[in-house]
């Protein structure tokens, strides 16, 4: 099984936000899958069974806030028995224009603090993260903690399914694939 994780915030207040671009594919994910169920609450997260590309997946957006998403995620892997090679992290990545997504293993948290905790919790930083880029903010002195956590602007709006709809084919690409040869595939710059 699969566990495919987006990063996020719980709560109305966060709902669009960029820093929620990974609980966004997920749930476009659970739609595309067809699931018939709704997320259930387990271990400090809410959780989906579902199946991508024939195979079997665990959706999961935890709900203790960015900054302890590893409080939740270490203890679903354990309890499902998961690999760390079959483990997907969605985050946000403002070091990537809007639109644009890549494939990460074995890199810092670079000052993300859902990746921090995820590396603190797991013990490694070994497990494959797809970066969904959200920019930074065009003016320099704009704080970017409060960037992330604003909403999309009108025109990443417009662009905003399309760009859910490829973190979704990349997510399937890793789910066949695996991590090394969908950062080969998205990693190009010829995709997205």
């Amino acid at each position: 099984m699969k566990l495919l994780v987006g990063l996020g915030n719980p709560g109305s207040k966060y709902q669009f936000t960029r820093h929620n671009v990974g609980f966004m594919v997920i749930d476009a994910l659970a739609e595309m899958a067809g699931a018939r169920t709704t997320f259930r609450e387990e271990m400090k997260a809410l959780t989906l069974k579902v199946e991508i590309a024939g195979s079997p997946a665990l959706l999961v957006k935890p709900q203790t806030y960015m900054n302890l998403s590893g409080e939740s995620v270490q203890p679903l892997m354990g309890y499902y028995k998961i690999g760390i090679s079959d483990l997907l992290v969605i985050q946000d990545d403002i070091d990537q224009p809007f639109g644009q997504v890549r494939f990460h293993i074995r890199r810092g948290h670079g000052g993300h603090n859902g990746i921090g905790s995820l590396h603190q919790h797991l013990g490694t930083d070994d497990y494959a993260r797809l970066k969904m880029g959200v920019g930074r903010p065009q003016d320099p002195r704009h704080d970017v903690a409060d960037y992330v956590l604003g909403n999309f602007s009108k025109s990443e709006e417009a662009g905003l399914l399309d760009f859910l709809r490829l973190g979704c084919e990349a997510t399937e690409y890793f789910v066949r694939n695996g991590v090394e040869r969908a950062a080969n595939h998205y990693n190009s710059g010829k995709v997205g």
